[in-house]
């Protein structure tokens, strides 16, 4: 994959988008790890899918099948088969229902045990979808919050990969004591007027201490836009 550029390379994608932001055959390329010296891992992965006749395709075949295609021996047939088969045992044994968390003492009793004793200082990001079912949660930054240091950019980037309706802000103060400081209550101000421009609402900004945590909602420290 070496004529690629560097940021379009499966695995630097990966880590730069996230794994949702891959193809099918970018995926497989990354679990492929390499190419063979013929053909580049990415590749690869296209002539796998096309023998396959696709990745429906790639699920029923054994590993004999596999290494019918060239540069893919026996090991990198099993790790193929291996990923497959975690996908598949992850649909057989049923999703975790995923927590809807609709008040701000809900959000803090799902972020307090992960986060809220944390010795060093993190700001991250709670992602929800349009029923307030978690999608995800992000760290964005670690060590002192500042606001050159938080971009929004890097806030709004993860929550439009993760299709995000709405955010919650969050961040620790490992001093244990939860009241915001002037530049918290800015940074907030800053990120709530970017979620209006892009259109991702800003639901609160969370500071969690210990067993404690202060809400900027509930405190109506700043202004927030009205839950969906």
């Amino acid at each position: 994959m070496k004529h690629l550029a560097p940021h379009d390379r499966p695995r630097e994608k990966l880590e730069r988008l996230g794994p949702g932001a891959l193809g099918d055959n970018e995926l497989l390329a990354v679990i492929l790890g390499s190419g063979s010296r013929d053909a580049g891992a990415l590749a690869l992965a296209n002539t796998l899918l096309a023998r396959a006749d696709g990745l429906a395709g790639l699920t029923r075949s054994s590993i004999f099948e596999l290494q019918q295609v060239d540069g893919i021996g026996r090991a990198r047939a099993a790790q193929v088969l291996a990923a497959l088969e975690l996908g598949r045992r992850t649909l057989l044994r049923g999703a975790v229902a995923r927590p809807q968390l609709s008040t701000p003492a809900a959000v803090a009793r799902h972020l307090l045990p992960q986060y809220g004793a944390s010795p060093v200082e993190q700001f991250g990001v709670l992602m929800l979808d349009t029923k307030h079912h978690v999608v995800r949660v992000k760290i964005i930054s670690i060590g002192s919050l500042d606001s050159t240091i938080v971009h929004p950019r890097e806030v709004f980037r993860e929550a439009a990969i993760a299709s995000a309706a709405s955010i919650v802000l969050f961040h620790n103060h490992p001093s244990g004591d939860p009241t915001p400081s002037a530049d918290d209550l800015a940074l907030t101000e800053r990120l709530v007027a970017a979620g209006d421009l892009l259109g991702i609402s800003v639901l609160d900004h969370l500071i969690l201490a210990d067993h404690r945590y202060f809400s900027m909602r509930e405190a109506r420290a700043v202004a927030l836009p009205r839950k969906g």
